[in-house]
């Protein structure tokens, strides 16, 4: 695995070790001991996946404390654009964004520590991403800022999106408790 530092205190794009031949490719989505080499201690607790239609964005979410959670996004099937946003008040980079995309041609999958808010838009139809997650789903804690008040622009004009992540608060207006 390769780990590459993002501009975001504590968050990495990492390269997913890959081979393929006549039969298809084969990818190693989680190495603990790989990621603990690069300084990433990650406990996986939970798993999950999502599809979504082109044009989709899913975000910004987090889980509060004391259900914050760390996570490893990829996106195994389609491509994603990963949105992360530092939500940590005591960070040089709290309330700036990054941007990669993920897809299933590149391996490439974005560690998102606690504090931070993710979401993502479909690049592709049927896009999966995968999540591996540090916490529990604890659906009181499970929360978001709105997607179009972190300052980043989405490039899309007419996006598919759940009426739960309309209704979140803006970043401005979001009362950080980590």
């Amino acid at each position: 695995m390769q780990v590459e530092q993002l501009p975001l205190s504590g968050a990495c794009l990492i390269t997913m070790p890959s081979s393929a031949d006549a039969r298809g490719t084969f990818v190693k989505a989680f190495h603990e001991d790989s990621l603990a080499q690069a300084g990433i201690h990650f406990t996986l607790r939970e798993s999950y996946f999502s599809f979504s239609h082109k044009d989709v964005i899913r975000g910004m979410h987090f889980q509060l404390p004391p259900h914050q959670h760390s996570k490893v996004v990829f996106c195994p099937q389609g491509a994603i654009l990963d949105v992360i946003v530092d939500l940590r008040t005591g960070s040089p980079t709290y309330g700036q964004y990054y941007a990669a995309e993920l897809s299933a041609q590149n391996h490439k999958a974005c560690f998102i520590p606690e504090g931070f808010a993710h979401g993502f838009k479909s690049l592709t139809d049927n896009a999966m991403t995968y999540y591996l997650v540090s916490s529990v789903y604890n659906g009181p804690h499970d929360t978001g800022i709105r997607y179009d008040s972190i300052g980043f622009d989405w490039q899309v004009a007419s996006p598919i999106l759940s009426a739960r992540d309309l209704s979140f608060g803006t970043l401005a207006d979001f009362k950080s408790p980590f």
